[in-house]
């Protein structure tokens, strides 16, 4: 865990203002879904930081920030990979894509998606929700 979290607008600099508010709104969604504890980590080699969504010791899915830069990452098991091939023509292509081109590990398929916009954000919602059953209403 992160000693200091940072603030909004250390967050807003290190993103920029345009993935500044794809992170909020994404932030929101999730929260608006599920209830969950948030925990801020420092991002290994490849980013600064890893925001991550976790609750009764599984990880729903991370946020990661750099200069420029923002992740969002979604592991899926193999139950939830059969899932995800049922629905996947519900996704846009973009989504698809980068599912198809994902890693396949010992632990699951980790999906890391590199959004630029508030387009896709209902969809990765719906990601989550092959993941895990929303715990709000």
């Amino acid at each position: 865990m992160l000693e200091k979290v940072p603030s909004g607008e250390e967050l807003a600099e290190l993103l920029g203002p345009r993935l500044y508010e794809v992170w909020v709104e994404l932030c929101a969604a999730i929260d608006e879904k599920y209830e969950m504890e948030q925990i801020w980590d420092r991002g290994g080699k490849e980013w600064r930081y890893e925001y991550k969504y976790r609750r009764g010791g599984k990880t729903l899915c991370a946020l990661y920030a750099r200069e420029g830069c923002m992740g969002f990452m979604v592991i899926f098991g193999r139950t939830e990979r059969d899932k995800f091939g049922e629905a996947r023509d519900a996704f846009p292509k973009a989504i698809q894509k980068a599912y198809d081109s994902a890693q396949t590990y010992h632990d699951g398929k980790w999906v890391m998606f590199q959004p630029e916009d508030t387009n896709y954000v209902a969809d990765y919602v719906r990601l989550l929700a092959i993941k895990r059953r929303p715990n709000r209403k």
